[in-house]
């Protein structure tokens, strides 16, 4: 948000705060669907269904340590260029964020076949630091490791900011929001793996050819219990072909993600190909 320079005045501040608090709480209505923005206020709120995702860098706090300023510029903004060129390729997804090197979208799913498109993203963010680090390799450049996490529920839609000086954003609370965050967090973490799916993601997939690349993980603590959560390596398959492609060659050339992500075309729903990363084994081919 920029800033404008307006004058600060303790009784206006005031004045904003009592007419926040006082507002009602019919205003924070529960929908099926995400709202377009326009109908948000500084005095109503949404409760919506969608799906957050989440990708960040491992141990960003040390790329400092390998390379100076501008080749640390160029590693940003390569990796989070493409990852929101990934997450905006989806009809479906609403809002993209980037805060440092975190970049997070939120996706409206009213049908499973959108929790499958949705996954089916968080394989092509893991496909495209293959791909980067690649790339970053070719340089001399440290490569990096990064966590995705996905989970499925209800987050509160709000417009917030400095009522009367356009400065405002549109933000996601909610527990939907915090999982999707803390299972990033957890991704490439020790013996985790890259993407971690929450139970509820897990419950709404669809596809049988992505399940069976899903390993639960358990609570050591409570024995006998459901899987707290689910984990892969996930890489989409046409992405990674491309890639393995490219390297073969051993020529560098222009990359057209464009055509490679679908950017031409966006999808609502379903999924492309999957493959474990490790075993790269064969699966049916998408209903796309």
């Amino acid at each position: 948000m920029k800033t404008t320079g307006a004058a600060y005045s303790t009784e206006d501040s005031d004045a904003r705060i009592r007419e926040i608090l006082d507002a009602g709480d019919q205003t924070f209505e529960e929908l099926d669907y995400i709202p377009s923005s326009d109908k948000l206020t500084y005095s109503n709120g949404f409760y919506v269904y969608c799906t957050a995702l989440f990708i960040d860098i491992r141990g960003s706090s040390k790329l400092p340590e390998s390379h100076n300023r501008p080749v640390l510029a160029k590693i940003y903004r390569a990796y989070l260029s493409e990852c929101v060129a990934v997450l905006n390729q989806c009809a479906n997804c609403r809002e993209v964020f980037i805060n440092g090197d975190c970049v997070s979208g939120i996706f409206e799913t009213p049908s499973k076949t959108d929790i499958d498109s949705t996954f089916f993203r968080a394989a092509q963010l893991n496909t495209l630091i293959k791909l980067l680090d690649w790339r970053l390799e070719q340089k001399g450049y440290a490569q990096i490791k990064c966590g995705i996490g996905i989970d499925y529920g209800r987050a509160l839609m709000l417009k917030a900011g400095y009522k009367g000086h356009s400065i405002n954003e549109i933000i996601w609370m909610g527990d939907v929001v915090n999982q999707a965050s803390n299972l990033c967090h957890q991704g490439n973490k020790g013996s985790r793996k890259a993407i971690q799916v929450s139970p509820a993601i897990r419950q709404n997939i669809t596809r049988d050819d992505y399940l069976k690349l899903l390993d639960p993980i358990y609570d050591k603590e409570l024995r006998f219990s459901d899987p707290s959560g689910y984990e892969g390596d996930l890489v989409g398959v046409e992405m990674n072909a491309w890639i393995e492609e490219q390297q073969a060659k051993q020529t560098p050339k222009g990359l057209d993600l464009a055509t490679l992500l679908g950017l031409d075309s966006p999808q609502r729903g379903g999924g492309g190909l999957i493959n474990s990363y490790q075993s790269m084994q064969k699966v049916p081919k998408p209903w796309l």
